[in-house]
């Protein structure tokens, strides 16, 4: 089982090898088998895509703006070309099962590419009347060369949720993908050449930490963005602001998602199980505390025990596969920890609980119930297919039960009073909010946490803010009154 791409990296429009980095090894987690040999990006790597992302990010922001938009669209045309082989080496590449893959990933992606290739000829400022005549105006600006650094969970489609709108805009981006997930990324920069991107304008490196920490404190870098662990984010941001440079941070969560007795109790089972077990839980905005009013508890769990024991772990590449493994052996491990620790601490396990099968890394899609705010598994970000439910009472104690974490990138309520469902999520400290739904993220809508879970908004036109900057112009008509 091979998945060995052309080249470590894609630089200046062409694959790009350099044998002096360090050796990096892609392995399937399913197997642990090496299916790619990579190499970190040299000195002279990093110099190369860096220089071509500054020549060429002068020319694309001179495209009329509807040009650049077309090069989104063709990349996206292309992305859904060739979902299926792109589907198959996320799967490779991540563990993900191909039910997954083949509808989350490139696809959601190309919807990426294609919102903002449309969006991207309606990128103008406005005019501003100031009476006598005088008037200003103002211009949308990209900000230069950009840095995008990806997480292993969601490659490509992060890869495009950072390429899309910073590109629509007349940027140009060096992208580091985690050093897990390498080979997608890789794609992507050949299929936006192909739609007709200058070379240049999306490279792509490869490395760990330290080939991400030489493209943020390029003083030809002008915006950051990450997707990561708090404790990357941290990172990151100060190394960005020692620059004095605009950073978008995608971080961590602790999310909380509410069930009040008059849920639906199919519906509110199935988003608790989308909000733990997709991409075997390994999704940032994870509802990971599940609260449950006490009039519907029982039924709830019951209900949630069942369906969650007929999960199909397996081959990933089975397509009746509905769970994969985690991404690594100490992604694993960890999360096994959590869950002994939990037990230790008297969480009552009502289903799963251990590592599952002979080969691989998976872990048996695990409920705990009994879990109390104070213990780990309830405060900590476990990333993994480990779901707490909790009780609650009143609507005002589960609201402040929600919101103390340090944690604020989503948040979940489940009820048919859309009045309380409407008044719940307002109160909420979180970024992204569903009410009787879950983890649906589609690209028109923004994405993005607050307090530890980061600043600034992916997808939706917020997004332009994060990838462009204001200039205003006053323009006066008539003479100076100057009082001197």
């Amino acid at each position: 089982m091979q998945a060995q791409p052309e080249a470590s990296h894609f630089v200046d429009g062409r694959y790009l090898e350099d044998a002096a980095g360090a050796v990096m090894e892609s392995r399937y987690p399913a197997t642990d088998a090496v299916i790619a040999r990579l190499h970190a990006a040299t000195p002279a790597v990093i110099e190369a895509a860096l220089a071509a992302a500054a020549r060429a990010q002068a020319d694309w922001a001179a495209w009329k703006p509807v040009e650049r938009g077309r090069v989104l669209l063709r990349a996206a045309a292309l992305l859904r070309e060739r979902n299926a082989e792109l589907a198959e080496l996320e799967t490779l590449d991540t563990g993900k099962p191909i039910s997954e893959t083949l509808v989350a990933d490139a696809a959601s992606g190309a919807d990426c590419l294609e919102f903002f290739g449309g969006l991207a000829a309606a990128l103008t400022g406005e005019a501003i009347p100031l009476g006598a005549g005088d008037f200003a105006y103002t211009l949308r600006e990209p900000l230069g060369v950009c840095v995008g650094i990806g997480a292993w969970n969601y490659p490509i489609q992060i890869a495009c949720w950072k390429a899309a709108p910073a590109l629509a805009c007349g940027n140009a981006m060096v992208f580091k993908p985690s050093e897990l997930t390498p080979l997608t990324a890789l794609r992507l920069a050949a299929v936006l050449v192909e739609a007709g991107a200058p070379p240049g304008v999306f490279s792509v490196v490869q490395g760990a930490g330290d080939v991400g920490a030489a493209l943020v404190a390029d003083a030809r870098v002008a915006k950051v963005s990450l997707t990561g662990s708090v404790e990357t984010g941290r990172k990151v941001y100060a190394a960005a602001a020692a620059g004095l440079k605009p950073a978008t941070m995608e971080l961590g969560g602790k999310s909380p998602l509410i069930v009040f007795d008059d849920a639906d109790l199919e519906d509110a089972v199935g988003g608790a199980m989308l909000g733990n077990f997709y991409s075997a839980g390994q999704v940032c905005s994870n509802g990971t505390r599940v609260f449950v009013q006490k009039g519907i508890r029982a039924r709830f769990l019951a209900r949630l025990a069942a369906r969650t024991r007929a999960i199909r772990l397996g081959d990933p590449l089975d397509a009746d596969t509905q769970m994969g493994p985690l991404i690594s052996a100490g992604q694993r491990d960890r999360v096994l920890g959590y869950i002994d620790g939990a037990l230790a601490e008297g969480a009552r396990l009502l289903t799963g609980g251990r590592a599952w099968g002979n080969a691989g890394w998976f872990v048996e899609p695990t409920v705990f119930d009994g879990v109390t705010d104070a213990m780990k598994v309830a405060r900590e970000e476990v990333f993994g297919p480990v779901m707490s439910v909790l009780g609650f009472s009143e609507e005002d104690e589960v609201v402040a039960r929600a919101n103390a974490t340090p944690f604020g990138l989503a948040a979940g309520v489940f009820t048919r009073d859309i009045a309380r469902a409407h008044r719940v999520v307002a109160r909420l400290q979180a970024g992204t909010c569903w009410i009787n739904s879950y983890n649906l993220t589609p690209v028109e809508m923004p994405f993005g946490g607050v307090k530890a879970s980061g600043f600034g908004r992916e997808n939706g036109r917020a997004a332009v803010e994060a990838w462009s900057r204001l200039k205003a112009v006053h323009v006066g008509m008539g003479p100076v009154d100057a009082p001197f």
